[in-house]
């Protein structure tokens, strides 16, 4: 795990305030160190919790203050720590409860770059019961953010909104993946140079949709014990998206919709959302190892905005294609029945939580790609397949899972540092290239698979089913219904 020939990728001048330390704090802090050359003594942490303070913070003379960012005290706290000494300070936010866009915004007006993993709304957003279903969406997240992307005057302070594993790390995926089909359908395309030749692209590709498609087969050495939650990453980051509404980025090939799905009035227009929890609605993937599987339909902002990067418009701004694209998630067994156990009890969340760290699981990987499919060649999945035991020898303190995000946020603050001046920017329209060189080293094998398998193999079985057997990629047949 030595550090001695890891490429310093970039300089950071000011100070660096990390907001949360859990899972994944803990993780990119030695990555931080590792790839950056910056003032060692000009890092703090902002966590309500002190959990990590004495065997990550104290040892390595890291400035810890145990205090959580809300909406009141934001400004107050983040503007001193951000600014003092001179140079640029660069806030990393990897914490949940904390309004990302506020804090964006912010970090522009004094100056300061600024990076996330997750679009993250105040404390209480996703579990506001005066709020409806549309209001507590990734869509209505997303379309404020936008909101503040467009006010913004050219050359603003860079912002890199939602660069974790996913959302983040599959937008790289999917421009990589679809290079690669187009070669193999001997489109003879160049490389896209902007967001129209990509949506085109894609369109003359014949991809009608895009799962992002997850199988994690992490496991512990320990049985999971009852009314436990126990996950591979952060507990509440999972459970509050679990119980917001499903939502998938809609494409203009879909016959069918749910009885339960609606559109939305405003914004973007390229996403749905049911009028059921994300994490009690199953979808139909494929992923290489295991194969055919079922996935949860958790609400993920990349499966917006991968679905709006590629929308293809005419004369009159009508999209005349779009893929389908949403998450496909199986996550660890221990997480699976987690799960399982707190919808069996109306959706009531366990009150112990439990992270897997890299101590105690005993194997497995977290294989995290794309599956584009509908085209000549049907269905390619592409992404990484990485170990525990991998992630062991590249990086200390995280899981494989983690592992995935870190080394996304380190390849998006470099990013960041050698363009300053973009205002706020989706991982979508970022320089998918020169991202995944610097995260590839993290990723483990990183392979594409063709495969014949469409949500209609070995369908309908014992029982009739109502099937679009015309179109195998319909939504009809993904969703389980």
């Amino acid at each position: 795990m030595s550090s001695n020939a890891s490429p310093v990728h970039a300089r950071i001048t000011g100070p660096i305030v990390m907001v949360g330390f859990g899972s994944i704090g803990k993780g990119l802090l030695p990555l931080i160190e590792r790839h950056f050359d910056y003032d060692k003594s000009r890092v703090t942490v902002l966590d309500p919790k002190d959990e990590g303070r004495k065997a990550h913070c104290e040892q390595n003379n890291v400035r810890f203050i145990q205090k959580g960012l809300t909406k009141d005290n934001y400004r107050e706290l983040l503007g001193p720590l951000l600014t003092e000494g001179g140079g640029q300070g660069f806030c990393v936010n990897v914490s949940v409860d904390t309004g990302s866009t506020d804090i964006m915004e912010f970090c522009n007006e004094i100056g300061a770059l600024y990076i996330d993993a997750v679009n993250e709304p105040w404390l209480g957003f996703y579990f506001d019961a005066s709020k409806g279903p549309e209001a507590r969406s990734n869509y209505a997240l997303r379309e404020a953010t936008l909101a503040a992307k467009h006010a913004r005057p050219a050359g603003s302070t860079t912002a890199v909104s939602c660069c974790g594993a996913n959302p983040g790390m599959v937008s790289f995926f999917v421009k990589q993946a679809l290079m690669n089909i187009a070669a193999d359908l001997k489109l003879n395309a160049p490389k896209p140079a902007t967001r129209a030749e990509w949506g085109d692209l894609m369109r003359q590709a014949g991809i009608k949709g895009i799962h992002i498609a997850e199988r994690d087969t992490q496991r512990s050495m320990k049985p999971r014990e009852p009314d436990v939650f126990v996950n591979t990453w952060s507990v509440e980051g999972f459970m509050s998206e679990a119980v917001q509404p499903a939502e998938l980025g809609w494409g203009t090939h879909e016959k069918w919709m749910p009885a339960n799905a609606f559109t939305h009035e405003a914004g973007c227009g390229a996403a749905i959302y049911l009028m059921q929890p994300g994490a009690d609605t199953r979808v139909r993937t494929w992923c290489p190892t295991r194969g055919a599987q079922y996935g949860f339909l958790i609400t993920h902002n990349e499966a917006i905005s991968i679905s709006d990067y590629f929308t293809v418009r005419d004369a009159s701004g009508k999209a005349i294609y779009r893929p389908t694209c949403h998450y496909a998630y199986h996550p660890a067994d221990d997480a699976v029945l987690s799960l399982h156990e707190m919808f069996g009890r109306a959706a009531k969340m366990q009150e112990k939580h439990h992270i897997l760290d890299e101590n105690e699981i005993v194997d497995g990987i977290d294989e995290l790609g794309v599956l584009l499919y509908g085209h000549d060649n049907n269905a390619y999945w592409y992404g990484s397949q990485l170990s525990i035991e991998e992630t062991r020898q590249l990086a200390p303190y995280q899981n494989a899972t983690g592992l995935q995000v870190t080394s996304a946020m380190v390849a998006g603050m470099v990013w960041a540092l050698e363009n300053p001046n973009e205002g706020i920017v989706e991982t979508d329209e970022m320089d998918f290239d020169r991202l995944l060189e610097i995260q590839k080293p993290y990723l483990g094998p990183m392979k594409g698979y063709y495969t014949d398998w469409t949500p209609l193999t070995g369908r309908p079985g014992f029982f009739p089913e109502d099937i679009d057997e015309a179109d195998p990629w319909q939504f009809k047949n993904v969703l389980v219904r």
